[in-house]
């Protein structure tokens, strides 16, 4: 998708999380919501969701698409990069990732970004996954970690 189709998409996505978010304060429903939203919503989107952080594990949470990995390597892949880096992550080619964890053989590319709380601690990466490589562009960097920061937003 051409970045200008995907900043008007972002934009009309975002509105309606602005409307549907303040209905709970509860951040796993609120996951849930986005992830629901940005799959059903953004064609490149193969697989789409969190892993949450627990005692020091990455733990599958709300989620769109094929089954995920329940549980990810340690210090492995492209989620546990962007929880080290506390950054957003962008892998045109998975492939080519040293690491890259592999829960569907269809995944081409990837983009993962951290969530924080309201201390600013990382409680969870936002995982998502396309059948198409090179499909994530500094576009989707910006308009997801927006989305991202509406977790834990007081509205």
């Amino acid at each position: 998708m051409e970045d200008i189709k995907k900043e008007g998409r972002y934009t009309r996505i975002h509105k309606q999380l602005e409307a549907l978010l303040p209905k709970t304060e509860d951040p796993l429903a609120r996951m849930a919501t986005i992830c629901a939203v940005l799959h059903h919503k953004m064609d490149h989107f193969f697989w789409t969701g969190f892993y949450m952080l627990k005692s020091g594990k990455l733990v599958v949470g709300p989620y769109q698409g094929p089954v995920a990995c329940q549980e990810l390597e340690n210090e492995k892949g492209v989620c546990w990069a962007a929880l080290n880096a506390a950054a957003p992550v962008v892998v045109p080619d998975v492939h080519a990732f040293p690491g890259h964890i592999a829960c569907d053989s269809r995944s081409k590319s990837e983009i993962t970004l951290p969530v924080f709380n309201q201390k600013g601690e990382i409680v969870a990466i936002f995982d998502v996954d396309s059948d198409h490589p090179d499909s994530f562009s500094e576009v989707d960097k910006l308009s997801l970690t927006g989305m991202m920061e509406m977790i834990y937003k007081e509205f």
